[in-house]
Parts: C-alpha cells; sequence; structure tokens
C-alpha cells in the first residue's frame, strides 16, 4: 500500500497574532484530507474547509477534521460541530448534518441498521442519529439521563468549550450488536446497552481505534497502541511507541492519534505536535508527559513492525502544512478491509442535509 488518505488540520498562520498561548479551540484555521503517496513522499489536498459561521463559536474557531470511517468509497468524518460524507476518489461531499446539540465532535461512524453513531465529546454523550438528523438515541456516556446536566433548548455549537469534562468520550463502535465508546478520563471502553461490560485499557488514555478481524486497536495519546481481544474483551499487548521511536533527547509528541493496522504486524500511526495551549488542565499533562529538557518530534505519521519492535518508516508532514493528525485511511484499496463497521452494516450512502436536518435542495448528489 502507498497511499494513504490523513484527516486532520493546519495551525493558524504566522500573521495570526495574539498575546500568550492561543485557546486550543482556535489553534487550527483549515481542516484538511490529503492524500500521501509513502512512496514519492507525494501529497494532493484532497479537502480544506471552513465550517460555516452558523456553526461556529467565537471570532477565531478552529477547524479541524476529526476522526470518522472509511466504508467502500464513502469516506464520513466530522468537525466539531458538523457531520460529513466524502464521495471517493473525487472528494465531492454528498451528505452533511449539523444540529444544535453538537459540540466538540470527536468521531462518527455508521451503525449495523444505516444510521449514524456520533461521538459528542463536548456533552459528554453518544448520539444514534437517522440521516435526516432525528435523535434515535442519546447516552450518557457515564450513564444516568444524557439530558441531565445539557438542556435541548442550547444552541452548544455556539458554546466554544464544556471542559473541563469528567470523561470525554473519544471513539464510538459497533461490537457484536452492542455499541461502545471509549472514555478518555476512565481509560476505559463502554457498552452503552444495558450490558455493564467494560475493556479496561490497561491505565492508558485512549483517543481512538480500529477493530481488525478479533483484535481491537486502540491508539493512548502519550504514544502507545493498545490491543484489545474482542473475544475476551481483555489487553492482549500494549506496544510502547516512544521506546521504539525516541532517542537523542527528542521524543514523540505526546498526541497520538490515527492509526492503520496494514496486517498483524505493521501499523500506520499518526503523531501530533505539542501545542501551547491555555487550557490548564493540558499543560499539567504535557508537563509530566514529556519532562523537562526534552523536544517534541514535529507532527508525522509513522510506520511500525510491533512484532519486531522496528519504525519502518517516519514521514513528517508539517512542512506540507499539516499540523495535527486525527485520522489515517487506506487510499488505495478497492475495499477497505479494516472498518469499525460490522460486515453486515445496512450501509447506504446519505443524502445531503442542512445545518439543522432540513434537506438542502441547491446541492445535487453525483
Amino acid at each position: 500500500m502507498s497511499k494513504l488518505y490523513i484527516l486532520g488540520g493546519r495551525q493558524r498562520n504566522p500573521g495570526f497574532k495574539e498575546p500568550g498561548p492561543l485557546d486550543e479551540w482556535s489553534l487550527y484555521e483549515a481542516a484538511l484530507i490529503v492524500e500521501l503517496d509513502t512512496e514519492t513522499l507525494r501529497l494532493r489536498t484532497c479537502v480544506e474547509y471552513q465550517s460555516p459561521p452558523q456553526v461556529l463559536a467565537g471570532s477565531k474557531p478552529s477547524a479541524h477534521f476529526h476522526g470518522g470511517v472509511l466504508i467502500g468509497k464513502s469516506l464520513y468524518t466530522c468537525t466539531k460541530t458538523e457531520v460529513m460524507c466524502y464521495a471517493l476518489p473525487e472528494f465531492s461531499r454528498v451528505c452533511y448534518l449539523s444540529l444544535p446539540c453538537f459540540n466538540d465532535l470527536h468521531h462518527v461512524t455508521v451503525s449495523s441498521d444505516g444510521n449514524l453513531l456520533v461521538a459528542n465529546t463536548g456533552l459528554e454523550m453518544v448520539l444514534k442519529l437517522t440521516p435526516q438528523g432525528k435523535i434515535l438515541a442519546a447516552w450518557n456516556v457515564l450513564g444516568g439521563d444524557a439530558w441531565e446536566t445539557f438542556s435541548r433548548d442550547v444552541d452548544y455549537r455556539k458554546v466554544a468549550s464544556t471542559k473541563p469534562h469528567k470523561s470525554h468520550p473519544n471513539f464510538v463502535f459497533e461490537l457484536d450488536g452492542e455499541i461502545w465508546v471509549t472514555r478518555f478520563h476512565q481509560r476505559d471502553a463502554v457498552s452503552l446497552n444495558g450490558s455493564h461490560r467494560r475493556m479496561d485499557l490497561a491505565g492508558e488514555f485512549p483517543h481512538d481505534g480500529l477493530i481488525v478481524g478479533d483484535l481491537i486497536y486502540f491508539t493512548a495519546v502519550d504514544g502507545k497502541i493498545v490491543i484489545v481481544s474482542r473475544t475476551t474483551l481483555r489487553v492482549q499487548e500494549v506496544v510502547d511507541l516512544r521506546a521504539i521511536q525516541d532517542g537523542d533527547g527528542v521524543k514523540l509528541p505526546a498526541w497520538c492519534r490515527g492509526i492503520l493496522p496494514l496486517d498483524e504486524r505493521k501499523v500506520w500511526v499518526g503523531f501530533s505536535r505539542i501545542r501551547k495551549t491555555k487550557f490548564q488542565e493540558n499543560v499539567r499533562w504535557v508537563k509530566r508527559t514529556l519532562g523537562e529538557g526534552t523536544l517534541a518530534k514535529p507532527t508525522h505519521i509513522a510506520l511500525f513492525d510491533i512484532s519486531q519492535s522496528t519504525c519502518l518508516q517516519e514521514i513528517e508532514l508539517e512542512s506540507y502544512g499539516i499540523n495535527a493528525v486525527y485520522g489515517i485511511f487506506a487510499g488505495d484499496r478497492e475495499h477497505n478491509a479494516y472498518s469499525s463497521v460490522p460486515q453486515n452494516s445496512a450501509f447506504n450512502p446519505l443524502p445531503y442535509y442542512g445545518v439543522n436536518g432540513e434537506i438542502d435542495t441547491g446541492v445535487k448528489l453525483r
């Protein structure tokens, strides 16, 4: 495999001036999807995107794509307040959805019945939506009433941040008929269907993942891969990528996000350089992770042979204008073999909807 699709964002240009560190929700100026040839190192920008003002908060909102799923030739992704789908390889946008309850979305996927599952991180919940934007279910990832803390009458797209979070759900997936989600602060993944089943992720802070056969691969944000058996729901292995790649006082960036296993041995992983932020929880966490006297590597992706504990390839991305990585997908497979969507998914391409769920008749499907 030589072509990859990388989802992320570009930081604000040097002309953007503001005293001191930026708010973390103002760091990035454009959401990006790029196609990268890992052999020639040629890069093609497929999508450069900025959300419309009606779904943004503040005067300097951040723009970047979060996690999603690739099903055949349909790539689903999300910004902080929007869900959308692009038809590949032309990258025409064929569906769009934004609801007032969306805040800091981190991941979207398609359920086995053809509906959408969304990690609505800012409201500490997972949503199940019809393609038309009707909410079928809302789960508080800590249990209890999903709307006990948040109001149904508030447009949370206009709220810059709801932090600090008690859970911070990141990645939602379906496993044997149950809907699961990772919880950052609880360092686990839990079923939302009432079974009370839980995956203890060995004390690691999860971000995103992928189901590959009998295994589930999770990224841990400080530079690790947690591999879980889908049969036993127990951790089989924790791979410390820092021990493989660190050297000469230069450490991996702490934000490890985006994963694509090629087989049982080789895995692509994304790393984003830590940026200065006003949010003190992040500042403390970064200092604890990196330590003093170390330099973080620039944003990059790396191919690891986890069976041999070696780094096979490393591609720096900042020179291409990519400063944050949130997703990595196979770019040259006719059928995307690895997905968080069950094989019996009732997936169908979704129609195009407007910012509040209304059909936007000004956009034609291809």
